[in-house]
């Protein structure tokens, strides 16, 4: 097998597909770079058996085969080739590709194409549209409320249900709470799977053109096709927690901040803070007072104007995440719901379409 390719061509689409490459050295063949001949077109895959992307590159191709190639390799050589236009031959018997460009060749040792994971076959799978910013902005707002504990898997992805006209994304790591509803125009079927977070927001950044992104379920695979480029997932088997018990119906305070100036307040506080130490916001009669205090740095306090009324109310957050919470909620005010200092407290913008829900933390004394 011959290819001559573009060198510009190739170094996009392999910092693509290389997104997937697995880091881990357990299994080599996970650490390469599938390329394959497709007629016209060059097919490049990779997957970590969590996430596998594949797309095509336009090329001049002789004859037919495939083989794996040295994932990190091949992408970090390809930008640094001489000439724009690349040639890569595969010698099977020899288990080496020859890369070539102007003056300059290669050799790198390849893997058996034979011994690369199965992918899902994409003709398969039965897809449907969902406008690309509606969908990524979404997720954009709920991903990080994902956990990271790799001991709850359920926590680490995000649930994403389409009903008629609307998507919901829910996302928990138990601590803090996000949810999304968005209207969506066109058809959709009736669909609920929960998706790994990493799966997702590695979507927001390889779809950054297009007005519509396809997806599909397949078994246990969920697929999304955009631009070109397919990436497909695992469906995150068991049962995600129901969100909507864990958000309060009630409130005894609700009031209307400036998000950008508290957001900033918040910003500064948590420079001083270390570690487990809570962000103190303490409510009073027209003020809020934002306090950071960690024995080993030092001390902050800063206040702002607050149409709070009645009895003062103390209450501790962790500051990552009261922060990721006034980033999350969108335009010029942000309406803060609270019940008590140990009961949760909820973020939402000027519509109901998002929100926010953290935990408290118990303040010392």
């Amino acid at each position: 097998m011959k290819i001559t390719v573009r060198r510009d061509d190739l170094v996009q689409r392999l910092a693509v597909v290389s997104r997937a490459v697995s880091t881990r050295a357990t299994v080599q063949i996970l650490s390469g770079i599938l390329l394959r001949s497709a007629g016209d077109d060059l097919q490049l895959a990779a997957t970590d058996m969590e996430l596998s992307l594949r797309t095509t590159v336009p090329a001049q191709i002789e004859g037919d085969g495939a083989v794996v190639v040295p994932g990190r390799r091949l992408v970090e050589l390809a930008k640094l080739l001489p000439s724009e236009e690349v040639e890569i031959e595969h010698r099977p018997e020899e288990s080496v590709v020859h890369v070539t460009s102007g003056s300059a060749s290669y050799t790198l040792h390849t893997y058996n194409a034979e011994d690369f994971p199965r992918l899902p076959e994409l003709d398969a799978v039965t897809t449907f549209t969902v406008d690309r910013e509606a969908l990524l902005e979404t997720v954009n707002r709920v991903a990080r409320s994902a956990s990271r504990d790799e001991s709850r898997p359920v926590l680490t992805g995000i649930l994403a249900r389409f009903e008629a006209g609307k998507l919901v994304m829910a996302a928990t790591d138990s601590y803090r709470l996000s949810v999304k509803e968005t209207e969506l125009g066109g058809q959709v079927p009736e669909l609920e799977a929960i998706i790994p977070a990493r799966a997702l927001q590695e979507l927001t950044r390889i779809a950054q053109s297009g007005d519509e992104v396809e997806l599909g379920v397949h078994e246990n695979q969920v697929v999304f096709s955009v631009d070109g480029i397919a990436m497909t997932t695992r469906r995150i088997d068991g049962q995600f927690p129901n969100y909507r018990q864990l958000l309060p119906e009630s409130f005894e305070h609700e009031l209307a901040l400036p998000r950008n100036e508290l957001l900033d307040v918040v910003r500064r506080a948590a420079v001083m803070i270390e570690r487990t130490s809570p962000l103190q916001l303490r409510f009073a009669e027209g003020e809020l007072t934002v306090t950071a205090r960690t024995h080993e740095v030092g001390e902050s306090k800063e206040s702002l104007p607050a149409p709070f009324t009645g009895d003062p109310l103390e209450i501790g957050f962790n500051a990552d995440f009261l922060r990721d919470g006034l980033e999350s909620v969108t335009g010029d005010e942000v309406r803060f719901k609270l019940i008590s200092p140990l009961r949760p407290a909820v973020l939402q913008g000027e519509s109901d379409d998002f929100t926010y829900l953290v935990m408290p933390i118990r303040l010392p004394g």
